[in-house]
């Protein structure tokens, strides 16, 4: 990213949407983007390149001027992460596999919990964290914020015309600290906990707020965008209409194309809408994944599952053991997860919302996880020839699936079927929820089954005949490998130690 800087006359009111474009060209490459005022007579215009070369440039509204840019790739950076078929690339093609945390109000705690959180951050596992725009007001969050969005009217309401400068330059220098240390920032640009008015604006002014945020920050490359925390909850002051408005409206003037999201309490976001990039779901039926990536053919990220704590509410009080599951649920389904936090404190800063200290024992077995899939040769998606998935099928796809099951088992799994079939839909999820094995695949080179509470003695896993194969049972709780298994091939019974919260990696040697 880099910034062209004007000076101009100095404005008293109404900036929020001055005329400044600049159009780009490097080659056959074209791409026009919008300036914005920054207080002081300063007028800058901000620009992500597409590829390295020399760029030339002119301006035009407020400032007229013109000029050239060398653009050289930055060492070690791989260009914005996009969604690809249902997993996640940098540009440069390279995998990104999301490890989500969520700090809502991040950027609305003073100076010295702000840098408490960033230090928490750099040495946590994490490379994504949601966070919001404006301040939130909800149990455990009542502080203050140091600036807000927008100046007021002399009536006491928000002005979006004159966005509050202090706070975009505060808001910023958060965003850039996040960025050096190389994590995404999924930003969430409107939520419902509110006491100031944002989430009531009118649909006029929300667009107004909208279109100054994407001149300031499209050109961040680390940027998602989250229409929403929980924007099912705003839709007294948001109709679907207005939701999709403002989704057309956020992807029509990004001119980078950044990963866009809208997340739910309860009713799901159509993420089969062109716009929508990837799933971001709040859910704990995380049994049905398979089925959404299948549907959707989107990457689905469980951006909201629980969160390790102890608050007197259902959301907010599960284990570390327990998130920690969820975490291999998520991955061993071809799925991704995000973490939270929230355990009471008399100061009332819980990691969720405010930030401060990580204090649960999920963040490093999550460590562990991510270092476990990173190291695979590529994404997972679900396993679609196990006994769960095959007896979903009917008809001729039935008879395809019946040839990954052992022979003694078919006339078993065609009875199963049948029953299956003759529940209603709700009975059929919910039954299915508790049967349900989690197992997912890169292709013939790795093979990842997560046995959750279930202690077996032993396993029969089913290989090509043709490769050999590792089998490593891992330990997700106590982060431990072990190899119990070398140079395997075909249909191979397994030993196995009889306790839960283990896992195994099959993967190709040779």
């Amino acid at each position: 990213m880099f910034e062209l800087v004007f000076p101009g006359e100095a404005l008293t009111d109404r900036w929020a949407q001055i005329d400044l474009t600049t159009e780009f060209a490097c080659g056959d490459t074209v791409k026009t983007v919008k300036g914005f005022y920054d207080g002081d007579g300063r007028y800058i215009v901000r620009f992500l390149p597409e590829i390295a070369g020399e760029w030339h440039w002119r301006v035009t509204g407020a400032v007229n001027a013109e000029g050239t840019e060398i653009s050289e790739a930055a060492n070690g950076a791989h260009g914005l992460v996009k969604a690809v078929d249902t997993h996640f690339e940098y540009e440069d093609g390279s995998l990104f596999i999301p490890f989500g945390t969520t700090v809502y109000a991040l950027a609305h705690q003073d100076d010295a919990l702000v840098e408490q959180t960033l230090q928490s951050l750099k040495a946590a596992p994490f490379n994504k964290v949601r966070m919001c725009v404006f301040p939130k007001h909800y149990d455990y969050n009542h502080n203050e914020p140091p600036y807000y969005a927008f100046e007021k009217k002399a009536d006491g309401s928000w002005d979006v015309n004159r966005p509050c400068i202090a706070f975009w330059h505060r808001f910023e220098k958060i965003l850039q600290r996040i960025a050096e240390m190389d994590i995404q920032i999924d930003l969430i640009l409107f939520h419902p906990y509110d006491r100031w008015g944002f989430s009531r604006l009118p649909q006029r002014d929300n667009l107004i707020y909208l279109d100054y945020l994407l001149r300031r920050l499209a050109a961040f490359p680390n940027i998602w965008w989250s229409l929403a925390n929980e924007y099912d909850l705003n839709m007294d002051d948001k109709s679907l209409i207005d939701w999709e408005e403002i989704e057309e409206f956020v992807a029509g003037n990004d001119p980078y194309c950044h990963l866009l999201s809208n997340h739910n309490c309860m009713c799901f976001w159509d993420v089969t809408r062109p716009n929508i990039t990837h799933a971001s779901l709040q859910t704990k039926g995380l049994s049905e994944i398979p089925r959404w990536i299948r549907e959707y053919k989107k990457p689905v990220v469980i951006d909201e599952c629980c969160y390790e704590g102890n608050l007197p509410h259902f959301w907010g009080s599960i284990s570390g053991q327990e998130m920690v599951r969820r975490f291999w649920r998520c991955y061993a389904s071809g799925a991704y997860c995000t973490h939270g936090e929230t355990f009471l404190s008399d100061d009332e800063i819980l990691w969720w919302a405010r930030g401060g200290k990580l204090k649960g024992e999920s963040p490093e077995r999550i460590a562990f996880l991510r270092l476990i899939m990173e190291s695979l040769p590529g994404p997972l998606t679900p396993r679609e020839d196990n006994i769960w998935s095959v007896v979903l099928k009917e008809g001729e796809e039935l008879d395809q699936g019946l040839s990954s099951v052992p022979a003694e088992m078919q006339g078993f799994c065609r009875l199963l079927s049948a029953s299956i079939h003759r529940m209603s839909a709700q009975d059929r999820t919910a039954h299915l929820g508790g049967e349900h094995a989690w197992e997912a695949h890169c292709g013939e080179e790795a093979y990842l089954t997560y046995f959750d509470l279930q202690c077996y003695g032993e396993q029969t896993v089913k290989l090509p005949e043709d490769k050999l194969y590792k089998a490593e049972l891992i330990d997700v709780w106590n982060m431990t490998r072990e190899v119990i298994a070398q140079n395997i091939s075909g249909e191979t019974k397994l030993t196995l130690p009889g306790r839960d919260n283990l896992a195994l990696l099959i993967t190709r040697i040779k």
